[in-house]
């Protein structure tokens, strides 16, 4: 007697793939990842609105992509018509510094360090170096204080906690403000630092409080406020407007 076993057919997982789409009189790029535990397509829109990211389930077709996307088309440009419009450094204008407006001024010299000063009462950003290099050299200043602001601030809370952290660095990340890994390294988006000073403060001790508890529930909550007692106050404001600081554009 002879048997017939049916093998299973298996979809393997392709790579993220990206393309370009057409939104609101702008153009985005997509990505698009497979997620093995999706059950469903899901779209979101970047922080700042500068791309989109799609998952779908594993060996979902193009076509179905493609009407998804035009299905979504009218939410997407509702969407993104109340994000920020992107904001570009440029000399004349201005980048907040722990949330004060300062106004950029070059000092037309090729050297010179970039710092921000007083001037009749208005703070300025005096910024040294070719027209091209502005916003490279804005955003390398940029990352120096945030890293030096909350290296501050991480050591002032796990010195309450009584628990150091494994690490600190500073990124340019999209999706969150912070992170906290199982072993107690800390990463941080050196964009906060255009926050107000509380802000700051509140993003350095939710990562800590992450050293404990490794969770959003009702414990850690009330460690972070433990911590920052201006928690509430200040995670308001960065749900208000985290958008705008992500949509400062340093690549002009």
């Amino acid at each position: 007697m002879f048997g017939l076993k049916r093998r299973s057919r298996t979809t393997a997982q392709r790579p993220a793939r990206g393309r370009d789409i057409a939104v609101a009189g702008r153009r985005l790029p997509l990505t698009i990842r497979e997620n093995a535990r999706a059950t469903r397509l899901t779209l979101r829109i970047e922080p700042g609105g500068k791309a989109l990211k799609m998952s779908v389930p594993v060996g979902i077709s193009e076509q179905e992509i493609d009407r998804f996307l035009h299905r979504h088309h009218g939410w997407l440009a509702t969407k993104l018509s109340k994000l920020p419009k992107a904001n570009c450094v440029e000399e004349g204008g201005y980048v907040s510094l722990r949330g004060k407006p300062h106004r950029i001024e070059r000092t037309g010299k090729l050297r010179g360090v970039t710092e921000a000063i007083e001037i009749d009462g208005e703070a300025v950003l005096l910024v040294g170096g070719a027209a091209e290099h502005l916003g490279r050299r804005i955003a390398d200043y940029m990352k120096k204080q945030a890293r030096a602001d909350l290296e501050l601030a991480v050591a002032r809370h796990t010195e309450k906690l009584g628990q150091p952290a494994a690490g600190l660095r500073v990124k340019d990340t999209k999706s969150r403000w912070g992170s906290c890994t199982s072993d107690g390294r800390l990463s941080f988006s050196w964009r906060i630092v255009m926050a107000p000073e509380n802000v700051i403060d509140y993003l350095a001790a939710h990562e800590v409080a992450h050293l404990r508890e490794m969770n959003h529930g009702p414990k850690f909550w009330a460690l972070c406020k433990q911590l920052c007692p201006g928690t509430d106050e200040a995670k308001s404001w960065l749900k208000r407007n985290g958008s705008s600081l992500h949509a400062v554009d340093f690549n002009s």
